[in-house]
């Protein structure tokens, strides 16, 4: 009796199990994110002595990479001479999906270093995509201080939202971004990653300098810290908006926008919003992918070369 009940035992946590692959098979044969060998992954070695790290979190949507973060380290390529850009993702999760799922494989911080040691690589400027010097950041800076021999000199630049001109700039772009439906209806809202780190002010700054630039009509909201979307619906209450349009404030088009923000279930952005009362719509596009987002992004590789000792 003792061997039928661990035989049944056996064969339900088989079956369970095979359950359980053939449904993690379909997820991905509907995941549909466009494709993969169109986008470059920039780990090419033989490179020469120079070389342009370009550091992001990542996505696994392919077109979205292709466009955000492909997009940034193009520009960044067409603008410099001399260095050899490179790429490398911080989130191990999303580097071990995209090589399961399509077979490519995209370097980590680590591994991305590593093969900068081996083609001998003497200078290194590492151009991080991130919004703000957030945990990603500092995970990055912390990484590359193991390296300080391995290299004649390493130069890290900054993120997108660092200085007061940046935070103008931006502002101006995602003004300019939505205008077509500030028409005094709508509530233009923008979603951002949030975080615990003390840098997660750069969401309230932000909404700051939109309100003191006229942009009544636009706010700022998070989805894991603060300003919440409870926050942002607070704000726009009693203010007479019948529609509101939500935009990712993240520099990919990726989960967070295409679940959190635009997803179907109840708990979604654009759930809780028409549960709210209001016609939504989302646009779907990152930071990234917008030109004048990704010049900042040159601009602060260029300053971080123009540190470089001759």
């Amino acid at each position: 009796m003792k061997q039928l009940i661990s035989m049944l035992l056996a064969l339900s946590m088989l079956f369970g199990l095979m359950g359980f692959a053939l449904a993690e098979e379909e997820d991905e044969e509907n995941y549909e994110t466009g494709d993969a060998t169109l986008d470059l992954v920039r780990n090419e070695d033989e490179i020469g002595d120079k070389e342009l790290l370009v550091v992001s979190f990542g996505t696994s949507f392919n077109d979205s990479r292709r466009l955000t973060i492909g997009g940034i380290e193009a520009a960044i390529d067409e603008a410099v001479e001399d260095y050899s850009v490179r790429r490398a993702f911080t989130a191990q999760i999303i580097i071990d999906h995209v090589e399961k799922r399509d077979g490519i494989h995209i370097d980590n911080v680590t591994e991305a270093l590593d093969r900068a040691v081996v083609n001998g690589v003497k200078v290194l400027v590492v151009q991080p995509t991130h919004l703000m010097h957030g945990y990603e950041y500092d995970d990055v800076v912390a990484e590359l201080a193991g390296y300080a021999d391995a290299f004649e000199q390493i130069v890290v630049s900054e993120p997108l939202l660092t200085s007061e001109e940046d935070f103008d700039r931006v502002a101006d772009i995602m003004i300019d971004l939505l205008k077509d439906y500030d028409d005094g209806k709508t509530a233009i809202v923008y979603m951002g990653h949030g975080t615990e780190h003390e840098y997660n002010k750069i969401y309230a700054q932000m909404q700051d300098v939109l309100t003191s630039k006229g942009a009544e009509n636009y706010y700022i909201g998070t989805v894991e810290a603060a300003p919440s979307i409870d926050d942002v619906l607070e704000a726009i209450k009693d203010k007479g908006y019948t529609r509101v349009v939500l935009r990712d404030m993240v520099v990919v088009c990726g989960d967070h926008a295409n679940n959190d923000m635009a997803g179907d279930e109840e708990d979604s952005w654009k759930s809780i919003f028409t549960a709210a009362g209001f016609e939504v719509e989302c646009v779907m596009e990152g930071l990234g992918q917008v030109p004048e987002i990704q010049q900042i992004y040159v601009e602060h590789a260029q300053n971080a070369i123009a540190q470089v000792n001759n």
